[in-house]
């Protein structure tokens, strides 16, 4: 079966989705992204992607393609249609097609674009073992807070970080990590999470959200403050969060193992928990 692509009100097999190459997206990156988990057959932290999507098209200015709900039903379909059990929902919307220029153009009407894609992540490997982070430079824009598709730098810090053996990048900014390449990050010490507070410096993430929400049902104590890469090479543990791998324990960082070189406890606590709580969405979903 062909994949099955949404495109501005209409599902397309993969192979005959298109999008003009005058739309904004293409041209400037003038757009915004989400990826939603999928766990049995339906999406679930989907009023905090809601919720983000929101905030992002608001800041750039971009009217919502539809209604909310509207889209959800749309991304369900779209799951329901390429049979998707476990895995991401992929959407993109652009300011739509016009005349090059700067400005933005008065007429044009947003491009809404989504993908579904099966993939194992409740019970991979690198969330049992633990993966492997490289330090990189961090040399994005000022407004990272926007889950924009100008992602040109993350791309640069990506393949820095995978051509010097990493699984993922720690993007470093004035000494200080920011955050993962394509995930928020987490060091653990003497008990106590210590991860960068919200800033325009980096993405309000929905797994990160959720993770402090857990932090406090479970007692964890959190500490939202700037740490250098030195106190990463110094910590119990290490972690990451996104929408696909929700959490995934590190192991080293620059080739530097962390404490016993395993996936700590707070870390797999977290990750359990977190796990539940899909679960149940996904269930009453």
């Amino acid at each position: 079966m062909s994949e099955i692509v949404f495109v501005n009100g209409q599902f397309h097999p993969k192979e005959e989705a298109v999008i003009s190459v005058f739309d904004r997206g293409f041209i400037f990156g003038d757009g915004v992204y989400e990826v939603v988990p999928v766990v049995g057959g339906a999406m679930v932290d989907k009023d905090y992607f809601l919720q983000r999507l929101e905030r992002s098209l608001g800041e750039l200015r971009i009217a919502w393609p539809c209604e909310p709900r509207e889209l959800l039903a749309t991304l369900g379909s779209l799951i329901g249609r390429n049979e998707i059990s476990e895995g991401m929902v992929y959407v993109q919307i652009t300011r739509g097609i016009a005349d090059r220029e700067f400005g933005f153009p008065k007429d044009s009407s947003p491009t809404l674009m989504a993908y579904a894609k099966e993939a194992a992540f409740l019970d991979s490997p690198e969330a049992r073992e633990g993966i492997a982070v490289m330090s990189t430079p961090d040399l994005r824009w000022k407004r990272r807070d926007i889950k924009s598709v100008n992602l040109l730098g993350q791309v640069l810090a990506k393949q820095d970080a995978i051509e010097r053996g990493g699984k993922e990048g720690w993007m470093v900014e004035d000494g200080y990590i920011t955050e993962g390449v394509s995930s928020s990050a987490y060091i653990v010490k003497n008990g106590v999470i210590i991860t960068r507070p919200l800033t325009n410096e980096i993405l309000p993430g929905i797994r990160r959200r959720t993770l402090l929400e857990l932090c406090a049902e479970e007692s964890i104590s959190l500490d939202q403050r700037l740490f250098t890469l030195e106190e990463a090479f110094a910590a119990d543990e290490a972690f990451i969060s996104s929408a696909t791998t929700i959490v995934h324990p590190v192991v080293s960082i620059d080739n530097q193992q962390i404490a016993d070189g395993k996936p700590g406890p707070i870390t797999q606590k977290l990750r359990a928990r977190y796990l539940e709580r899909l679960h149940d969405e996904a269930k009453n979903a």
